[in-house]
């Protein structure tokens, strides 16, 4: 495929390799098989203890809504742990390290920042929500009390085949990394991974994934610091800045790297990197702002923490490949470890580094650390089909009486279903050896053209129904066309795998999928406006176990504070895209090929954003349910002391007005 490493292939030589030893997996099958279903029993233990002692002691709620929405109270670390789990894909740790190990130091960089922006700007939706949509359950809802039927249809396509997509990477990579490391049979794998988390996605709900988020954002972040401080400290292989530094520009000599300036891998001077940033930053858009799983953390969170947990969820994020494939992508160069091409395709660039770094010590943190980012996503995206299934197909079409108990019951068993489902679904794609990197480049050809429709449901009172659904339906087979017809161009009329999972075909079919649908869905709004009203989406109801429809009285906020804080997190978010995506590549370009000084300040920082991201991650949330965490061991709520009833109305008006930034008049009180 085009993403492919520019190093010829290799031999792969007896010794330690991405399998192991002479071929063999490093780890022992059974050592696998506990992972799969042993540590991932215990991992769906300890959430779904949480969850009931959050029942038990604290009042956490058990209808329909709370399975929903969690309560619509989860606080800012917690916030922004749930975007770091469920944006820390198979992908984000593989393909990351893949196109570092291809690339060089440009390919971290534009991974992180061709996927951080979109998170980083959703923060702008987060608030919209709170603002306009108080009530809702999913995006879904809002394009059907806004737009109608025919669209709501259109866009759950669109939900769906996110869904699909993004579920069907995390398999597919999880799967082989597994198969590669302990022997477990891949298509066992396929299965097992999604059933791990099963079950405290269908007993805790919302509330649940974003307690098992928290744990497994742990996991990951710990291991991705002694990851770190294997290659640039304590390794005798590597074990310093300056070693690897030496070590890469020899490799460089041996191997260089096409298109990119003295084929070096020390410089952001490279053709392909931008190439795949740009297909980078145009196909997230569309695993964001289609899928369901982002809005929910935007539903979930308190008002005070939807822009605080989305714009730190997405710097702490960013470390995530930016610091882990600096570490083992140039690791494995650094290292000159004998992986080939189709090895590199399939993800298992980290897999080969761990083992060349710790032996059978490695192997087994990779797979866990691996095991745990897919099955931090996979609930989200369990409970994301769930939900749609529940409140965008059974409730409007099926049975518009359905009561909350029913309903929770529907969601519970989605759970289950989808986790069967996404098995075979990666089944599938490996029978027809279809390749992570290839999922991960198609994804915004396919799903691309529904992001800036989706956008406007919230943020443009002009978009229409007509320009809304025909900007999606016309644009997406032109982009399918586009990406075929450059495919066929370039490679004398073939089309198959490889050709079009080469660089300028995905480009094309992505640039065509958001840009064109972007420009139609502006001329068809000007042609046909609609002028909507934004109190509308005010009268979406909930559903509470009882079966009434209830109305959610949202936290009362004064509209010169809502306009504040919208007008902050544009700011904020706009300027962080900037930075990111123009002014930090521009200031690194003078470099070119980067000296050791300058090498040693870009590893330095990304080590100090790997140290920073995982502290905050790891801490806030016990520092924020510090008193939640007193009170179960007080005994939970009931036996808490009584307050008088001015102090309790005092902490309730307080408790209603939404958090803002330093410079905004009010302040937030954080409920539990």
């Amino acid at each position: 495929m085009a993403l492919s490493p520019p190093r010829a292939e290799t031999t792969q030589q007896p010794g330690m390799n991405a399998r192991g030893t002479a071929g063999n997996s490093a780890l022992p099958q059974g050592l696998g098989w506990f992972i799969l279903v042993g540590l991932g029993a215990l991992f769906a233990l300890v959430p779904t203890l949480l969850v009931w002692i959050d029942r038990r002691f604290l009042g956490g709620g058990r209808d329909s809504e709370s399975f929903a929405t969690g309560g619509r109270t989860i606080k800012s670390g917690l916030t922004a742990c749930d975007i770091v789990a469920k944006w820390t894909w198979a992908a984000t740790l593989l393909q990351s390290a893949n196109v570092a190990w291809s690339f060089g130091v440009s390919g971290p960089f534009w991974y992180a920042a061709g996927a951080t922006v979109q998170v980083l700007l959703f923060a702008i939706m987060a608030v919209e929500i709170k603002r306009k949509a108080p009530s809702i359950h999913t995006f879904l809802e809002v394009i059907r009390y806004r737009w109608g039927t025919t669209a709501h249809i259109v866009f759950t396509i669109y939900g769906f085949l996110t869904n699909l997509i993004v579920t069907a990477m995390l398999i597919l990579g999880g799967a082989a990394v597994m198969e590669a490391l302990s022997g477990v049979s891949v298509y066992a794998a396929s299965f097992l991974i999604p059933a791990g988390v099963v079950i405290y996605t269908a007993v805790g709900g919302l509330k649940g994934t974003v307690i098992a988020e928290w744990l497994n954002v742990t996991v990951i972040y710990l291991a991705l610091l002694i990851f770190m401080f294997q290659v640039y400290a304590t390794n005798p292989d590597l074990g310093s800045i300056s070693t690897v530094y030496s070590r890469l520009t020899a490799i460089a000599q041996k191997y260089p790297v096409p298109d990119n300036m003295g084929g070096s891998y020390l410089t952001m001077y490279s053709k392909s990197g931008i190439i795949f940033g740009i297909i980078n930053i145009i196909g997230n858009f569309g695993t964001v702002f289609v899928d369901q799983s982002y809005w929910q953390g935007a539903i979930a969170a308190k008002p005070s923490a939807t822009y605080k947990g989305y714009l730190l969820g997405g710097l702490c994020w960013f470390a995530v490949p930016f610091t882990f494939a600096t570490t083992m992508g140039l690791g494995a160069r650094a290292l000159d470890l004998p992986i080939t091409k189709l090895e590199a395709s399939q993800g298992l660039v980290p897999p080969a580094v761990a083992v060349a770094l710790m032996g059978q010590g490695g192997a087994f943190l990779m797979t866990f650390m691996l095991f745990i980012a897919v099955t931090s996503t996979a609930c989200a995206e369990q409970l994301a089909v769930s939900t749609i299934v529940v409140y965008d197909i059974y409730k409007p079409y099926i049975n518009k009486n359905a009561d909350g108990k029913s309903m929770m019951m529907l969601q519970r068993a989605m759970v289950v279903v989808y986790a069967i489902i996404s098995g075979v679904v990666a089944v599938i794609l490996l029978k027809l050896e279809v390749s992570l990197g290839w999922v991960y480049l198609f994804m915004g050809i396919v799903i691309g053209s529904a992001v800036f429709p989706i956008a406007c449901s919230l943020t443009w009172s002009k978009v229409s129904a007509t320009a809304a659904v025909a900007s999606a339906l016309i644009t997406t087979p032109l982009a399918i066309m586009t990406w075929l017809i450059t495919a066929a161009k370039l490679n004398g009329g073939t089309i198959n795998l490889d050709t079009t999972g080469q660089d300028y075909p995905m480009l094309a079919g992505n640039l065509v999928a958001l840009f064109f649908s972007m420009i139609l869905c502006i001329i068809l709004s000007h042609i046909f406006p609609q002028n909507y009203d934004w109190e509308e989406l005010k009268s979406i109801p909930a559903v509470h176990v009882e079966g009434e429809p209830a109305e959610v009285v949202a936290e009362e906020d004064s509209p010169e504070a809502l306009d504040r804080v919208i007008s902050f997190t544009w700011a904020t978010g706009g300027t962080l895209t900037l930075v990111l995506l123009i002014c930090w590549p521009i200031l690194a370009l003078p470099a070119k090929v980067f000296s050791q000084g300058y090498f040693t300040w870009w590893i330095i920082l990304a080590m100090i954003w790997g140290i920073v991201a995982s502290v905050i991650c790891i801490l806030l949330p016990i520092v924020e349910a510090w008193d939640l965490i007193v009170i179960v061991f007080k005994g939970g709520v009931d036996a808490a002391p009584k307050l008088d009833a001015d102090e309790t109305t005092h902490n309730a008006t307080k408790a209603d007005h939404l958090e803002l930034p330093s410079t905004a008049p009010a302040t937030v009180a954080n409920r539990a």
